[in-house]
C-alpha cells in the first residue's frame, strides 16, 4: 500500500510485527541499579551490543531503547553500544516523585555512565534524549567525549508555554489522562509519526504503551511533559548555551521536516552551540534511526569515530 509521507496506516492494518526486521530482542539485556541523587535508587533497563569504545544512546519522550531498534547492531560493529530506558519510561522504575526537570536527567546521565563503568563516553540522543545529553556536557564537560543530537527541542516555544498551562490545572492533567488511558497503543499511534508510517507495528506500540498503561508511567510521563518541557527550563538552556563555545565536540542532525519538532530548532540551537556541525537529512523524520537507519549511522559514524584513540576516563569496554 503506497502512502504519502507521514500518511498513516490505519491502526487496523498494523501488522503484528515490524515490516523490517530488527535487532533489538537479541541484544543483551541488563538491570543496572543506579544509586541516583535526584531518582534515588533507581533499577534501570539496558540493552548492551557490541563492542568497542563505549557509545550511549539515549531516547526521547514516551519512547524507550525500544527506539533505537535499527541502528543497535550497526553502531555495535564499531561500538559497544549502551542503550538504556530512563527512569520513568520502558522497562526502568516509575520514581513518580523525582524532580524531571531536563538538568536532573542530564545529571542522572552522569550517574548511570558512572554505574555502567563509561564516564567519557561518546552520546547520541534523539529528541528529549538529546536535549538532556546536552545538558549533561554544559554541566560536566569531561563526562562526553563526543555528542550527536538527532532532532532534539530546546528553544521556547509557545507550544510549551501552553502545555504547561494546560498541565499546571487539576483538570489539564485529568483530560490528559483519559486522552491516554483509554487506550494508550492508540495514544502511541497517533502521537509517533515516521516519513514512512508503514514501519509502524503492533509491537511498537505495545513497546510504548504498555508503560502508559499503568498510573506510575503515566504519572512519569505527564511528569515529563510538564517538568521536562518547562519554558523556563528552555530559556534558561539558550541562555547558557550561547554564553561560550559548545565545551565537547557536537554534531546536530535534523529532518527536513518534522511534525514534532521543526527543523528551524536545530538551526538555532546551532547557531548557538558555536563550534557545533549540522547536517540535514531529506526524506525522514523526527526518528531518522528508525525511518532511515542506513543514513543515520552514515552521517553520525565519521564524526563519532574522530574521536577514537582517546580512551574515555574510567572507561570499561567490557561494560
Amino acid at each position: 500500500m503506497a502512502l504519502r509521507p507521514f500518511e498513516r496506516l490505519p491502526y487496523e492494518e498494523l501488522p503484528a510485527l515490524p515490516r523490517i526486521p530488527h535487532g533489538y530482542h537479541r541484544a543483551e539485556a541488563r538491570r543496572v541499579q543506579v544509586s541516583s541523587r535526584i531518582f534515588g535508587d533507581v533499577g534501570v533497563h539496558v540493552r548492551v551490543v557490541g563492542q568497542g569504545p563505549p557509545l550511549l544512546l539515549v531516547h526521547g519522550l514516551m519512547t524507550s531503547s525500544y527506539s533505537f531498534r535499527y541502528v543497535l547492531e550497526p553502531l555495535g560493529r564499531h561500538f559497544r553500544v549502551y542503550a538504556p530506558d530512563l527512569p520513568g519510561s520502558g522497562r526502568s522504575d516509575k520514581p513518580t516523585r523525582a524532580d524531571f526537570s531536563a538538568r536532573s536527567f542530564g545529571t542522572f546521565l552522569a550517574e548511570l555512565q558512572q554505574a555502567l563503568g563509561i564516564r567519557g563516553s561518546a552520546i547520541m540522543g534523539n529528541s528529549l534524549g538529546g536535549y538532556v545529553a546536552m545538558h549533561l556536557a554544559l554541566q560536566d564537560p569531561a563526562a562526553v567525549s563526543r555528542l550527536v543530537v538527532n532532532h532534539a527541542p530546546g528553544t521556547p516555544d509557545r507550544r510549551y508555554v501552553a502545555l504547561r498551562t494546560l498541565l499546571s490545572t487539576g483538570a489539564g492533567r485529568a483530560l490528559l489522562r483519559y486522552l491516554v488511558q483509554r487506550d494508550p497503543r492508540r495514544w502511541v499511534y497517533r502521537n509517533v509519526h515516521y516519513h514512512d508510517e508503514r514501519l509502524k507495528s503492533r509491537e511498537e506500540l505495545d513497546e510504548y504503551g504498555a508503560p502508559l498503561a499503568t498510573d506510575a508511567g503515566l504519572a512519569c510521563f505527564t511528569k515529563s511533559l510538564h517538568e521536562t518541557l518547562a519554558p523556563a527550563g528552555f530559556h534558561a538552556f539558550v541562555d547558557e548555551l550561547g554564553r561560550e563555545p559548545f565545551p565537547v565536540p557536537l554534531l546536530f542532525v535534523y529532518a527536513r521536516k518534522d511534525p514534532v519538532v521543526p527543523p528551524r530548532v536545530g538551526e538555532a540551537l546551532h547557531r548557538l552551540a558555536r563550534g557545533s556541525e549540522l547536517r540535514y537529512l531529506d526524506g525522514t523524520s523526527h526518528f531518522s534511526h528508525v525511518d532511515s537507519p542506513d543514513r543515520m549511522v552514515e552521517t553520525v559514524l565519521p564524526f563519532l569515530r574522530a574521536g577514537e584513540g582517546c580512551e574515555p576516563a574510567g572507561a570499561s569496554l567490557g561494560g
